[in-house]
C-alpha cells in the first residue's frame, strides 16, 4: 500500500478520462500514466493534445474518469497551482511590462517574499537566456524572446510539473537548441516535462516516451522504438542501401523471408529494401557482404522513426481534424 502511495505521488495519473464540449469530442477513454522525464504529446490539430494539457492543468474538468497529479485532484486548484508550470502557445502581456516584471508579478501570485521573488525571478530568465533583455518591455520582443519569457514565468516557482504547450514554436534553430537542453537538464532533476509540438524529429531526439493521439483516442505510447515494434509490426520497414553491386545484392537477399521487395534506386548505385524483420536482414546483410566481398557505402533506415510511425497511425487511423 505505502508503494502505490508513493507511485502515485510521483507520477501523473489519467483513469478512463472523458471530455466533452457538448455534443464534440476532446479526449475519450484515456487510460494514461505518466512517470518523470519528457513525455511528448503528438498528433494533428484537433487531436485532443491541449484538451490533455488543460486536464492537467485544471483548466477544464473532466466529463468523467479521474485525474491525479502527483497525488493532486486538478479540482484543487491551490495545491495544483504549487506544482505546475504551465506554458501555453498563444501571447499574453500586461501592457508595458518588463520581461522582468512579468516573471516577478507571476511569483507575487505565490506568496513569495520580494527577495525570494527577485532571486527566482532572475534565476529563471538566465536559464532562458534572456538577462541582457529582461528590462526591455516584453511588447519589443522577437517571437522567440517572447516564448523564452513565458517558459521563464513558468518555471520560476519551480513546478514539479511542466506543462508545455508548441514550446518550441517561434525559436531559431539555436534557441530552439538551447531550450531542447534546458528540457533535458530539468527532467534529469526530476521534473515532469509534458511536451507537444509539430517539430517531429526534435521530438524524437528529446522525448522520452511519446503519446500519439488522433481524433480523441489514445492510439499509442511508450518508448519511440517500443511504439513502432508494437504498433506497426505489419508495416514493413523501408532501408535504403547505397553500394558498389546493388543489383547482385538484391538477387542475393530477396530470397530471404525476412525480404518483402527489393528496388533499385534511380541511379542504380543503391537500392531500397522493405523488410518486417529488420534484425533478421541486418544479420543477412553482414553474411551476404563478407560472402561477397561487396563494398557498402551506406545503410539507412528510411523510416525507423517517430515521422513514419506518427503517419503510419494517423493514417491507418482515418487521418486528423484540421
Amino acid at each position: 500500500m505505502e508503494s502505490q502511495i508513493s507511485n502515485l505521488k510521483s507520477e501523473i495519473v489519467f483513469e478512463d478520462v472523458s471530455k466533452f464540449y457538448g455534443e464534440i469530442l476532446g479526449v475519450n477513454r484515456v487510460n494514461l500514466t505518466i512517470a518523470p522525464g519528457i513525455t511528448s504529446l503528438v498528433g494533428p490539430n484537433g487531436s485532443g493534445k491541449t484538451t490533455l494539457m488543460n486536464l492537467m492543468t485544471g483548466l477544464i474538468q473532466p466529463t468523467r474518469g479521474r485525474i491525479s497529479i502527483l497525488g493532486i485532484e486538478p479540482s484543487d486548484p491551490q495545491e495544483l497551482f504549487r506544482k505546475v508550470g504551465y506554458c501555453g502557445q498563444f501571447d499574453s502581456f500586461p501592457k508595458g511590462m518588463t520581461g522582468y516584471e512579468f516573471v516577478k508579478s507571476f511569483l507575487s501570485v505565490h506568496g513569495l517574499s520580494n527577495k525570494e521573488a527577485e532571486e527566482k525571478a532572475w534565476r529563471a530568465i538566465e536559464r532562458v537566456d534572456l538577462i541582457d533583455a529582461a528590462h526591455r518591455k516584453v511588447a519589443a520582443y522577437s517571437k522567440g524572446m517572447r516564448q523564452r519569457i513565458r517558459l521563464a514565468q513558468s518555471i520560476a516557482h519551480e513546478p514539479a510539473v511542466m506543462i508545455l504547450d508548441e514550446p518550441l514554436n517561434g525559436l531559431d534553430p539555436m534557441a530552439r537548441a538551447e531550450t531542447i537542453r534546458l528540457f533535458r537538464q530539468l527532467a534529469q532533476e526530476g521534473q515532469h516535462l509534458i511536451v507537444s509540438s509539430h517539430i517531429l524529429h526534435e521530438v524524437d531526439k528529446m522525448s522520452d516516451r511519446v503519446v500519439l493521439i488522433n481524433n480523441g483516442y489514445i492510439l499509442a505510447e511508450g518508448g519511440v522504438m517500443g511504439v513502432r515494434e508494437e504498433k506497426m509490426e505489419e508495416h514493413p520497414m523501408q532501408i535504403t542501401i547505397r553500394c558498389d553491386r546493388p543489383q547482385e545484392f538484391a538477387a542475393r537477399v530477396f530470397a530471404s523471408d525476412s525480404v518483402v521487395e527489393a528496388a533499385l534506386h534511380e541511379d542504380r548505385q543503391g537500392l531500397f529494401i522493405k523488410t518486417r524483420n529488420a534484425d533478421a536482414f541486418y544479420q543477412l546483410l553482414n553474411r551476404v557482404v563478407v560472402e561477397n566481398g561487396m563494398n557498402i557505402e551506406s545503410v539507412s533506415p528510411v523510416d525507423d522513426d517517430l515521422n513514419a510511425v506518427y503517419h503510419y497511425l494517423i493514417g491507418s487511423n482515418g487521418g486528423g481534424q484540421s
